[in-house]
């Protein structure tokens, strides 16, 4: 075998194992030994490796052995995207526990407020110390899903803890826009949007139902993110998830922007997790599989591949909303203003 094709096995087994495209891991190899790949870049790039996990989510806060569960799960996980490179990785909604309404429910065989003295505080506490501790040791951003407990009698918030690669706690996006149910009688709804920076890179968080909110992305997208992180349990049955991975799709391609999708592995065989490109397409994907499952991108505003979402159709779109049109238009012509005749 030369040493050519050994060198394409390689770039294949890289692609097979990460999930991104063969194009992407050719790029790897050759900046890694300082090679040709270099100049295919801007020098003023931003590039980072991200991963996207997907998790068996835990729906009993009282279950103090699935809380534990879930805590391994995400730190075996967090230990794979490390191995994989990745910088930053996103968990679903929940991944430390997603409390089903009925369990919480202080109305017997109805849905009605949530006992929220069910939840072992304590022990989830524990878990996220590991893990933020754990993100300090692997020197690698960890973004997941987990109630946030307020003030009794004040309820939670449905939240995305931001931790640092020095295992600190950097920020925390809690949900804006809730669910009838989440509101009613489970939630407290947060109140603003949470950007961070890894690597010169931005980042956005959201979370839950979200995607059904174009101005929530757009806003992101005035605020200079580069990729907004979205983590969800999805929309219910497995059939209706891919109705949210769609909407994620298009809403990466008309904001010109990188959307790091996390659902739960109950719905991987149908919505696997996933990012997905600034042209809407996915650069890299989890398996279609219900296990627990991580998969690592690149975000690359260099690659040609994202040239004219990036470099042409986002500013494009920025300066026709700034009011470029304005010296265009025509003061006054009875041919315009007549809108009833050819």
């Amino acid at each position: 075998m030369t040493a050519n094709k050994k060198f394409k096995q390689r770039v294949r087994a890289r692609a097979a194992r990460t999930g991104e495209s063969y194009t992407a891991a050719l790029r790897h190899f050759r900046t890694a030994s300082g090679g040709a790949g270099m100049s295919e870049h801007k020098p003023d790039h931003k590039r980072i490796r991200v991963a996207v996990a997907q998790t068996t989510l835990v729906d009993d806060p009282r279950d103090v052995a699935g809380l534990r569960g879930a805590g391994g799960q995400v730190r075996k996980l967090m230990r794979e995207a490390h191995g994989s490179g990745a910088r930053l990785v996103l968990f679903p909604e929940g991944a430390m526990c997603a409390p089903n309404k009925r369990v919480m429910s202080s109305v017997p065989d109805e849905v009605g407020p949530s006992d929220w003295s069910r939840f072992e505080w304590d022990v989830l506490r524990e878990e996220l110390g590991e893990i933020a501790a754990l993100a300090g040791e692997l020197r690698l951003w960890t973004v997941l899903g987990s109630v946030h407990r307020l003030t009794p009698p004040n309820r939670p918030h449905n939240s995305l803890y931001v931790i640092s690669d020095r295992g600190e706690v950097a920020g925390r996006y809690d949900e804006r826009l809730l669910s009838k149910t989440k509101v009613t009688y489970m939630y407290a709804p947060g109140a603003t949007t949470v950007t961070f920076d890894v690597d010169g890179v931005r980042f956005g968080c959201l979370l839950g139902m979200e995607v059904h909110y174009p101005e929530l992305f757009a806003a992101y997208e005035q605020q200079g993110v580069d990729c907004v992180l979205f983590a969800t349990t999805g929309p219910g049955p497995s059939e209706q998830s891919q109705s949210f991975a769609t909407e994620a799709q298009g809403l990466a391609a008309v904001n010109s922007m990188w959307v790091a999708f996390a659902a739960p592995a109950a719905l991987g065989a149908v919505t696997p997790s996933g990012l997905l490109g600034p042209d809407g397409t996915w650069s890299a994907r989890c398996e279609p599989s219900t296990a627990a499952a991580v998969a690592v991108g690149e975000i690359d505003d260099g690659a040609a591949e994202v040239e004219i979402a990036v470099r042409h159709a986002r500013p494009w779109r920025q300066e026709a909303r700034g009011g470029l049109y304005e010296e265009h238009r025509v003061v006054a012509d009875p041919r315009s203003e007549a809108r009833t005749a050819f």
